[in-house]
């Protein structure tokens, strides 16, 4: 990774091939890299180069290079470098629903330590972040879920937390499903009843449970896939703003911070 990004002045992110429920990123990193903020995705990555640090569930923590990190849905996070040449990373961002059908419904197994030595990792998902421009077919895209479905079992310290009674995987994705449809959109929670035929309380204790997130940040998370296609498409801010269902510029801004550690323009000027 050291001869794509590190050594270009500034902070530098490049997106790989990726499919649906996965994206694959290589980014290089200066100085306190990014703000605390949270994703609605598994995040699973490797340090290539220079020495990662961040805060992570009430500890700081060191990655070195060659080790991984494993960081769950909806926990806060920042990340900064533990030197001053900076630190390079790549990285699998991994929706829970994709380890939900890899898993065939059921808890999301938790990983309490986030660091994870090199050995205890299959070589295949290290190949995954190597040739992160090959393109992911349904069968790759196969693959990877399983292989991260083994890691998160793998390096779970405990059984995943039951909840009373089996969660109601098919109404709730029908849920799930209404909300990606249109992010822009302003369903209501009677809307989420009709659906799945679920009470309300019962979709905000199970939504998180099965997806890793509650259905409002889903929701926000969607938007902000809208608002980064937009801008890797050279749509003016105020106008992917609009567009993605937000109040206004400031409101996207804060949300699209609060979710990567960037603004949406530091985010557009670091791509490459």
């Amino acid at each position: 990774m050291r001869e794509h990004l590190l050594g270009v002045a500034g902070s530098r992110l490049r997106f790989g091939c990726g499919a649906e429920g996965i994206e694959r990123l290589e980014a290089a990193l200066v100085g306190a890299a990014f703000s605390p903020h949270r994703h609605d995705t598994y995040a699973i990555g490797m340090t290539m180069a220079g020495v990662q640090t961040f805060r992570y569930r009430g500890e700081r923590r060191v990655c070195l290079p060659g080790e991984w990190h494993i960081l769950h849905p909806d926990e806060l996070h920042d990340g900064a470098a533990g030197g001053e040449e900076g630190f390079g990373y790549r990285i699998l961002y991994v929706d829970p629903f994709l380890v939900q059908e890899a898993l065939g419904g059921g808890p999301l197994p938790f990983v309490a330590d986030p660091v994870v030595r090199p050995q205890r990792m299959h070589p295949a998902l290290a190949a995954c972040l190597r040739r992160m421009d090959e393109p992911l077919d349904e069968f790759a895209r196969l693959e990877v879920a399983l292989l991260v479905v083994a890691a998160l079992e793998r390096h779970a310290d405990a059984p995943p937390r039951r909840t009373h009674g089996k969660p109601a995987l098919e109404a709730l994705t029908r849920v799930r499903e209404l909300i990606a449809a249109d992010p822009a959109a302003r369903h209501t929670l009677a809307e989420y009843e009709r659906v799945s035929g679920l009470d309300r309380w019962t979709i905000a204790r199970q939504f998180r449970v099965v997806f890793g997130t509650s259905p409002t940040r889903f929701r926000t998370m969607r938007r902000l896939d809208l608002v980064r296609r937009a801008l890797r498409q050279g749509t003016p801010l105020p106008e992917a703003a609009l567009a993605a269902g937000f109040a206004d510029q400031s409101h996207m801004t804060r949300m699209f911070k609060r979710a990567y550690g960037f603004t949406p323009g530091e985010w557009a000027a670091a791509l490459v």
